[in-house]
């Protein structure tokens, strides 16, 4: 074989490798949402309902707390860009795909299974939120932040309040709100509430 035959062959091999991970993480977070706790998850029963050898998990991750951060951290997009524009509307923003997530049921099942454990598996919560919760965070800090500095919010706001207050206050109706879907207009409406608070 010459060698522009072998780099044209290489790449066949990496879609397999893709659809092994993707069946690795869909497994773990369909035996999760089934009602199968983190502790009971064993990388046995991932590779059965994955359809791959147990050295095929292990080549990827070296425990099975690595592949619960990763699988969990799939259910979580990054931060939706914002404008930059006005604070209201990028608010908006960040709160409405915290809503759009509320109304994938997979998605609440296994993060309510998942959290239920996180007094037992420490450490695995703490780099989940730090891969994937800490980020969205970070991007609400930095919009009421520059609120309070271009003057669109009030000088002396304490901003982790208001961001603990608005993603909080989300966190509420995705827990106990309706079950099936949330109102599209939900952000608009927390996010104006707050407003009338923190605007100057």
């Amino acid at each position: 074989m010459t060698i522009q035959e072998t780099a044209t062959a290489r790449p066949a091999g990496r879609p397999r490798s893709e659809k092994a991970e993707r069946a690795i993480i869909e497994a773990t977070l369909d035996l999760i949402g089934e009602g199968m706790g983190v502790s009971e998850l064993s990388i046995e029963a991932i590779a059965s309902r994955a359809g791959v050898g147990k050295t095929t998990i292990y080549r990827r991750w070296s425990n099975k707390e690595d592949l619960v951060v990763d699988a969990l951290a799939t259910l979580k997009a990054p931060p939706p860009p914002v404008k930059g524009e006005s604070v209201r509307d990028d608010l908006i923003t960040l709160l409405d795909a915290m809503r759009g997530e509320a109304d994938q049921a997979r998605t609440r099942c296994v993060m309510n299974i998942a959290m239920s454990e996180s007094d037992r598996y420490p450490r695995l919560m703490e780099r989940f939120y730090k891969a994937a919760i800490e980020p969205r965070r970070q991007a609400m800090r930095d919009v009421i932040a520059r609120g309070v500095a271009n003057g669109e919010l009030k000088p002396d706001l304490d901003v982790e309040m208001v961001m603990r207050i608005l993603s909080g206050s989300m966190m509420m109706f995705r827990k106990w709100g309706e079950p099936i879907e949330l109102a599209p207009d939900l952000a608009e409406r927390l996010v104006d509430t707050v407003m009338t608070g923190i605007a100057p």
